[in-house]
C-alpha cells in the first residue's frame, strides 16, 4: 500500500530516483527544454520549481541549498531565478506529446515559461 507517500516511485530506489531527478533538473536548467516521459516531467517540475523558489530568495542559505550543482548548472539556475523574479510560481510548462513508438510510453516536453 502507498500509505499516502508523496511523489512517484518511477520504478527506482530512492537514491536512483533522486539522481534521475537531479540530472533531469540540471538538463532543464542548462537547455531550457527537455523531452521525457510524462511521469518524469511531472516529478521534475516539482523538483525544479522548489529550486527556483529557493534561489529567488538570494540569501546565503538558499545559495548553499543548490550548491550540489556544478558551476554551469548553478549559474543557469541563478539566471533563471533572476528572470523569474516577478513570477509568484508556475515557472515550468508541460506539453504532452503522443506515445513513444517503441513502448507506447506517454511523452511530454517540459520547458520554462518566459
Amino acid at each position: 500500500m502507498r500509505k499516502q507517500k508523496k511523489g512517484r516511485a518511477l520504478s527506482r530506489m530512492k537514491a536512483q530516483r533522486e539522481a534521475l531527478l537531479l540530472s533531469l533538473a540540471k538538463a532543464l536548467f542548462l537547455k531550457g527544454k527537455i523531452k521525457t516521459t510524462e511521469a518524469k516531467a511531472k516529478e521534475t517540475r516539482r523538483f525544479a520549481e522548489k529550486l527556483i523558489t529557493n534561489a529567488k530568495k538570494g540569501t546565503v542559505a538558499s545559495r548553499r541549498s543548490f550548491s550540489f550543482f556544478a558551476k554551469p548548472e548553478a549559474a543557469a539556475l541563478a539566471k533563471r531565478a533572476e528572470s523569474m523574479k516577478n513570477r509568484k510560481g508556475g515557472y515550468t510548462r508541460i506539453m504532452k506529446l503522443g506515445p513513444r513508438m517503441s513502448n507506447g510510453a506517454r511523452m511530454a516536453i517540459i520547458e520554462f515559461v518566459e
